[in-house]
């Protein structure tokens, strides 16, 4: 559950970014969702192999 979390606190930390970009046009917190997202992206990458890898290693349940 410590990944869940992860994912939701790399989620939660880019609220405010979001909303200086998208309701105030701010360029370098549109920077920063970009970079976030390519964090959230990687994240949930090294996840998704973590999970196939035990799938795989408990006999595919």
């Amino acid at each position: 559950m410590a990944r869940f979390d992860d994912i939701k606190n790399l989620v939660m930390s880019l609220e405010a970014d979001f909303e200086k970009f998208y309701e105030k046009g701010n360029q370098a917190a549109g920077t920063r969702v970009r970079k976030g997202m390519q964090d959230l992206k990687t994240l949930a990458q090294d996840i998704r192999a973590e999970v196939q890898d035990k799938k795989n290693s408990e006999g595919g349940e």
